[in-house]
């Protein structure tokens, strides 16, 4: 009888497959487990977003902000620098009229120019200028700790609050002005009113929309 040795055959080669196809092989099946990249647990995922989250964020200041109050620091301890040289060293003369309301011979040399009879005002401003140097850096602006501003805000309101006793003492005490010291003042000024702007802005300290 031919018809049931035809079906056996028929069943012998369907045997092991699906709808003709063959069934992959079990170590198939694992190489291709195993070449499936391992997902991380999914707390361990939401851990990490959270921390991202809750990171400190300042904002930072815009480029030509950065720029403008290194310069002016610069400048400030290049003029810090030629005032201090030549309150020490009387070989160098300060280039500057000897006469008339502007003297900066005799306000150089004056007991005011001395805190407390001890430190000379060059010295205080240029150890001054050479910290706004560092604090005024656009490294020290893109910073992400706040205290950092804190601490630029701080010397500023310092410096003015000094600045503000120079000018009374020339103007009311000695009567004359000295116009490198006046340079000094003016760059002062300019540097604390950018600063406090900045800092009543929100630059270099946290940003709560990012925070």
């Amino acid at each position: 009888m031919p018809a049931p040795k035809q079906t056996t055959s028929r069943a012998r080669r369907d045997k092991g497959t699906r709808g003709g196809r063959p069934e992959p092989a079990p170590a198939a099946q694992a190489r291709r487990g195993a070449a499936q990249p391992a997902r991380p647990p999914g707390p361990a995922r939401a851990g990490t977003a959270t921390a991202s989250a809750a990171a400190p964020a300042t904002r930072i200041a815009p480029l030509w902000l950065q720029l403008t109050t290194w310069a002016l620091s610069f400048l400030g301890l290049g003029v810090s620098i030629y005032l201090t040289i030549t309150h020490y060293d009387t070989a160098v003369t300060l280039v500057c009229s000897d006469k008339g309301l502007v003297n900066c011979g005799l306000v150089t040399s004056s007991p005011e120019s001395m805190v407390f009879g001890i430190f000379p005002v060059a010295v205080l401003g240029l150890a001054f200028y050479v910290f706004l140097v560092a604090a005024t850096s656009p490294w020290a602006w893109r910073s992400k700790y706040p205290q950092v501003a804190m601490a630029r805000l701080v010397s500023i309101i310092v410096g003015i609050g000094f600045v503000l006793y120079l000018v009374y003492a020339e103007l009311f005490t000695l009567d004359h002005i000295c116009l490198w010291c006046t340079s000094v003042h003016v760059i002062t000024f300019l540097l604390f009113v950018l600063i406090l702007v900045s800092a009543a802005v929100g630059y270099g300290f946290r940003d709560p929309d990012r925070a």
